[in-house]
């Protein structure tokens, strides 16, 4: 032990001494323990729930753009036509990897054992989507060629939730009822369209998953009754997400612009994503305060620490010690409580952390969240602020001790011992 001290600067040996020294004051020694505790609470709530909120983020973000293109080709005149040589061009352009056409509409879908229940139809090509949308990568029967089947009906793919509400399984048979009928003498008749259930979908999102169904463009045309082969625009998948702002003017500029446009998932979305965001700057505000409450416990420790240790100071000063040096000495203590308690906190957030990834003891409703466990992500940027925040509030709170401490006068403290 002589030797590491020997090894150390004089402000830093006499910092080490007064903290592992046996003090005569227990109630100081209660009070260090209490900082310590403190500030690595803080530290480790901040990294286990940063952890939890940036995992949710990127889960939904992951479950959003599975089923929704990177980016989205639209016209303003509604619908386009001859799209074919339009898909060419999009993959054309660096950075995107595929497009595939869609065809959107709303409709209503029944069952023989089950109710009434209104959806998202989306047409796609089966030969293309696979590319683009993770549908494929999601069936948890069936798949997405039995969309192209013909007898006895075209096929549909349904969500799970959907699938389970109408009572229907692989093979079973639903009834599509589009709102573009014909009029007769006997008023507007909807047009309703068998179809076969051809594979069900699980995306996790339960919105998705209780109201989207899949069909082939083909048959989502005779079911919108359009005449031409007519689609609602092109679906994109890119190479990096966090390209698409400055990739969609070119995207659009490829395609001939107007009435072409082009939307990205940053603009469909921004709103949740804000959300998100706010939500975590919220929650990471609001655990800076534990580690805030840790850092005035050092005030506390260092001020009975100074009140302890007068007649040293004072002892130390008439040997020659500068005020800076005292200030400094003090300094040292309250950072060595906080590099313990930050580090003790980093151990315990990481290792919780590491918990909740592996064996997902925290279980969630699946029928009220979208997944049925708390997700974890840690980002080296988040670890690194919270590591510099807590060191910095540590910081903060030894400066009004220590320049207590390094105004003492040596003569009238002594005088009093």
């Amino acid at each position: 032990m002589s030797a590491f001290f020997s090894r150390l600067g004089f402000e830093t040996f006499v910092a080490v001494r007064y903290l592992v020294a046996k003090r005569q004051q227990a109630f100081v020694s209660i009070i260090s323990l209490v900082s310590v505790a403190g500030v690595a609470l803080g530290v480790a709530a901040l990294i286990v729930v940063l952890g939890v909120m940036n995992g949710f983020g990127t889960n939904l973000r992951q479950k959003i753009l599975g089923l929704n293109a990177h980016m989205l080709v639209l016209s303003a005149d509604g619908l386009m036509e001859h799209y074919l040589p339009l898909v060419h061009k999009a993959t054309r352009v660096p950075g995107v990897l595929g497009a595939t056409p869609f065809l959107y509409a709303e409709a209503m879908i029944s069952s023989p054992s089950g109710g009434v229940k209104g959806v998202v139809v989306r047409g796609i090509d089966p030969a293309t989507a696979g590319t683009v949308l993770s549908v494929e990568r999601d069936m948890m029967t069936g798949s997405l060629a039995g969309l192209s089947q013909r007898a006895p009906h075209p096929g549909i793919v349904l969500g799970k939730e959907l699938a389970a509400r109408l009572g229907v399984g692989l093979g079973s048979t639903v009834q599509v009822l589009a709102p573009s009928g014909k009029r007769s003498v006997a008023g507007f008749t909807p047009k309703i369209v068998s179809f076969t259930v051809a594979g069900i979908f699980a995306s996790g999102l339960y919105e998705y998953d209780s109201s989207l169904v899949f069909v082939a463009i083909p048959q989502a045309q005779a079911l919108l009754g359009l005449e031409s082969d007519a689609i609602t625009g092109l679906e994109l998948k890119v190479a990096d997400i966090n390209t698409v702002e400055s990739l969609a003017p070119r995207v659009a500029q490829s395609l001939g612009g107007a009435p072409l446009y082009v939307r990205h998932w940053i603009e469909m979305n921004q709103s949740l994503f804000a959300a998100l965001k706010l939500e975590k700057t919220a929650m990471a505000v609001i655990l800076v305060m534990i580690v805030l409450v840790g850092s005035f416990s050092i005030v506390t420790t260092l001020v009975m620490m100074v009140m302890e240790k007068t007649k040293d100071i004072a002892v130390l000063m008439a040997m020659g010690a500068s005020r800076r040096q005292i200030r400094r000495i003090f300094v040292i203590q309250g950072l060595i409580i906080g590099s313990m308690g930050t580090a003790l906190g980093f151990a315990l957030g990481l290792g919780v952390c590491g918990l909740l990834s592996r064996y997902q003891f925290i279980k969630l409703p699946a029928d009220v969240y979208y997944l049925d466990h708390l997700p974890v992500e840690l980002q080296p940027l988040d670890l690194t602020a919270i590591g510099v925040c807590a060191m910095l509030l540590c910081f903060l709170a030894t400066l009004h001790p220590s320049r207590q401490a390094a105004r003492l006068n040596p003569t009238e403290a002594l005088r009093h011992e």
